[in-house]
């Protein structure tokens, strides 16, 4: 991770807990939210490359994963939002009353559904804030003040309508399924939206993916970071049970007994690891 991203990591991390500082029981959490954050700002990096480079004539098509492409630690499978997203999607159809929508998102635990037509087709999608801003109108409709000066906006004058077509958020932030698990992060985190409703070529609703399905898929788990960093010591090793490895929450321990000369460079290549937050050194110089 470059300082540039780590900063920019550090201080979106900050933002979620305005405030105070991150307690012991939240330093995994913010970890987790920084190696997001990061993997985030490479596919944006490696997005604005892709968009900078001239065009070569020709399509370039990602190698599938066969054995001939097996995965390995230089060449990380590449995941798709169809290998991540939740099937069936809750919806509800644009005629749906108001208080139906409310039931809806109380009973299912969302924070918001895609509204979808008479075909499946996605039309947009109806959150708790739209929800509230009804809510709000109908207690009081004539009040001035906060409630007032959204007369200034679109939220305002949706917030008069009595079904989920007439109070949604429109035209919807969708993906498709073939998409990037790292583009879908980078929309997801661009527009500010937890949840993304998945669509095929033809504008109906297959899945939706939230923003932890992104999280689960960008960051590897401590027991694959392990994997890694035990292959890379047996590449710098004659014996590499000399060295014992420990991966906690992306963060390496590594103890036992390494070559004076060898171990910076073996620290320095494990750090050099995607998804690594940090390393500790507990081993002794021969």
């Amino acid at each position: 991770m470059s300082d540039f991203e780590h900063s920019s990591a550090e201080k979106e991390a900050r933002r979620a807990t305005p405030g105070r500082p991150w307690t012991p029981q939240e330093e995994p959490r913010r970890d987790a939210l920084r190696r997001y954050l990061a993997a985030v700002a490479a596919a944006a990096s490696a997005r604005s490359t892709e968009e900078s480079e001239p065009a070569a004539g020709k399509e370039r098509a990602e190698p599938p994963a066969t054995a001939a492409h097996a995965p390995s630690a230089q060449v990380p499978v590449v995941l798709h939002v169809r290998d991540v997203m939740q099937v069936p999607a809750v919806s509800v159809p644009g005629d749906m009353p108001f208080l139906d929508v409310a039931h809806t998102l109380a009973r299912e635990q969302l924070s918001a559904v895609p509204v979808v037509d008479a075909d499946d087709q996605v039309i947009g999608v109806v959150s708790e804030s739209d929800l509230l801003a009804k809510a709000a109108v109908m207690a009081e409709p004539h009040r001035h003040g906060p409630v007032g000066r959204l007369r200034q906006h679109r939220l305002y004058e949706r917030s008069h309508g009595d079904t989920a077509s007439t109070l949604m958020t429109f035209p919807p932030v969708t993906v498709h399924p073939a998409e990037r698990v790292a583009d879908a992060a980078w929309t997801a985190a661009h527009t500010r939206l937890k949840r993304l409703p998945v669509t095929d070529h033809r504008g109906r609703l297959v899945g939706v993916v939230s923003r932890r399905d992104l999280l689960r898929a960008l960051i590897r788990n401590d027991a694959e970071i392990r994997a890694e960093v035990e292959s890379l010591v047996g590449q710098h090793l004659l014996d590499p049970r000399a060295v014992e490895v420990a991966v906690e929450n992306g963060v390496v321990t590594m103890a036992g007994r390494l070559d004076k000369a060898l171990g910076p460079e073996l620290l320095a290549s494990v750090r050099d690891i995607d998804d690594v937050v940090d390393v500790i050194d507990e081993t002794e110089a021969d």
